[in-house]
């Protein structure tokens, strides 16, 4: 479903429905937006900018009728990363560079290819992500002090551990009500916003129970303002655009993957269809606009997409709603924000770090033993220990991989001759008394490419004095060739035009044949040695033989060779004896 036809049939009903669930994920988002712009490393206001322009936006030019976009816990090692080595100026850049990515690749109808991302990998990455999240925020749930965050796992874990002498009670007891009030909530009222609640009456009993004792939002980060900020346009030089194109690629693949699985998951609750492309485009358009408002990079946002859906919402409106709730909220209660205690947003994190950590997924195919458990356990070890970029980069090779090593393996080759009983070709009639010493037939199944080459060369048969001359390659089960499988054949046909052999195929299908035609190498076989059916390409072989060499021969490879043997069939068994100069019948004709 795109444009405008999102839409259609809508009607006064729509719209109060639009409002109602509007409304909702606004509320919703307000905590998040602030919790995860505060874990990126900038300030919390930054998250609700986000969260009012880049979720308006998407919700307009997005190819999603229900999708709700926004600051995401998947960016926050990204961004924290990004923010910590080049800046928060850079960090806008990068963002509005991962846009014009975005765009770009919904134009150029690339959405199709995210999909291609191994399950392996993605759910090795997030579940990464989820530990990095998780793990960042027991700082701020104990309360320590002195705690300074670095990029790298390991030095956060050895911070914690320098401070945990400084363990703050009030901090822990803070962040306690809000995780059981949010816990509670999704346990018996899950329809209530448990974060917004559990932040609301955790920040009520600190600051009547013990002001001044927790580290609120207005201590660590100053105020929050009650406006938008002013437009603002960075410096972009060309110095800038290469200093940062690394980490706006990151931003666009790790956004775009986000946006479509999000769009996936609102599919199959929705029953709609969302269009990938177009997708793409509004979620580059929202991280153009964004960052001159002051906000981080944002994407479909799967949690609050789903709360979208489940609260009735019509249409695209719904998510256009949800960013004015956010910007009229800011405006009347931007001042009372400044008081949360961090210690209340931490529980708020960790749950949404559990939530997408899909830990059902990543144990079951962990436990498989497989070379999908070998990628997903690698690139969740490299993006908590190394950094996302190289835990994908490294993710996809092994897959690849893998992908090629099994693709291989699929890839049979196995000589064959006619089975009496079936009228049949099959490979256990193959001995070494009852085979053809002039026509080799072969089956060949699975996809002839590159990672099959070898098998190929190792089961084909080498040619010379005394071998067959005459080869039959039934390719009806090959699905596809590439150029270094048409070398192969090409190769093939070489050795046999040099030995004075053919080479004829049967049953090739339209790739293949196709492949062969624009290389050529179709004209050097001869379109007469292509055929539709075994059987024809066994009796155009058995024009062709040296039939002195088969006067006497014991093999009974066919049933023609009765005739051109001069020996007598046995019924049933294939073998012959004495001498009988009548044909037998042409089984060869009946094979397919």
């Amino acid at each position: 479903m795109t444009g405008w036809g999102r839409f259609q049939g809508y009607n006064i009903a729509s719209l109060r429905k639009d409002i109602i669930s509007g409304t909702i994920v606004g509320v919703i988002a307000i905590p998040l937006g602030m919790a995860f712009a505060i874990a990126s490393g900038v300030k919390p206001e930054y998250g609700i900018y986000t969260t009012i322009v880049a979720g308006i936006l998407i919700s307009l030019f997005g190819g999603s009728k229900f999708q709700i976009g926004g600051p995401t816990g998947a960016f926050i090692p990204i961004l924290f990363a990004i923010a910590m080595e080049y800046g928060y100026e850079n960090l806008l850049i990068a963002g509005m560079m991962a846009g014009v990515i975005l765009v770009v690749m919904g134009l150029l109808r690339l959405g199709v290819l995210i999909k291609f991302i191994p399950k392996p990998v993605t759910i090795g990455f997030t579940a990464g992500i989820a530990v990095i999240i998780f793990t960042g925020q027991i700082g701020n749930f104990l309360g320590l002090k002195g705690i300074k965050r670095h990029e790298a796992f390991i030095d956060n874990m050895k911070e914690l551990g320098m401070h945990i002498s400084t363990v703050n009670l009030y901090s822990v007891l803070t962040a306690a009500i809000c995780f059981a009030v949010v816990v509670l909530g999704l346990r018996f009222a899950p329809k209530v916003p448990g974060s917004l609640v559990g932040l609301l009456c955790a920040s009520v009993v600190a600051a009547l129970f013990f002001s001044g004792k927790v580290t609120t939002i207005g201590s660590a980060y100053g105020d929050i303002p009650n406006t938008l900020p002013s437009f603002h346009f960075p410096v972009i030089t060309w110095e800038r655009i290469r200093h940062l194109l690394r980490p706006a690629f990151v931003i666009a693949m790790l956004g775009a993957i986000e946006s479509l699985l999000s769009a996936v998951v609102a599919d199959g609750m929705s029953g709609s269809r969302h269009n990938s492309n177009r997708e793409l485009i509004g979620q580059g358009i929202a991280n153009i606009a964004a960052p001159m408002f002051g906000g981080i990079p944002a994407t479909g946002a799967i949690a609050r997409t789903a709360t979208n859906i489940r609260s009735g919402a019509a249409s695209p409106l719904s998510g256009v709603i949800h960013g004015v709730v956010v910007f009229l909220i800011l405006l009347l209660f931007a001042p009372y924000a400044s008081s949360i205690p961090l210690a209340a947003m931490a529980p708020i994190l960790m749950v949404v770090a559990w939530n997408m950590s899909e830990r059902k997924q990543f144990l079951q195919l962990l436990k498989l033993g497989t070379g999908d458990s070998l990628v997903l356990a690698i690139t969740f070890l490299l993006t908590v220990f190394a950094d996302l970029t190289v835990a994908v980069e490294v993710g996809l090779v092994l897959a690849v991989i893998l992908f090629v090593k099994r693709m291989g393996e699929t890839h049979l080759v196995a000589k064959v001759l006619p089975d009496p009983a079936s009228v049949k070709v099959a490979a256990h009639m193959v001995t070494d008394s009852h085979d053809c010493p002039q026509i080799g037939i072969y089956n060949v199944e699975g996809p002839l490419f590159f990672g099959a080459a070898y098998r190929f060369n190792d089961t084909m048969p080498e040619l010379g004095p005394g071998q067959a001359k005459l080869i039959i390659l039934r390719m009806g089960k090959v699905p596809f060739i590439d150029t270094t499988g048409e070398a192969n054949l090409a190769e093939l046909v070489k050795q046999l035009k040099a030995d004075g052999g053919k080479l004829m195929i049967t049953g090739a299908q339209p790739q293949p044949y196709d492949l062969l035609k624009r290389t050529g190498l179709y004209d050097k076989i001869g379109a007469e040695h292509f055929f539709d059916h075994t059987g024809d390409a066994i009796n155009a072989a058995l024009g062709m033989i040296h039939t002195d060499r088969c006067a006497g021969c014991r093999h009974a490879a066919f049933r023609e060779c009765a005739a051109l043997s001069g020996m007598e069939e046995v019924p049933g068994r294939g073998v012959f004896k004495g001498r009988k100069p009548a044909v037998a019948g042409k089984l060869s004709s009946g094979i397919q």
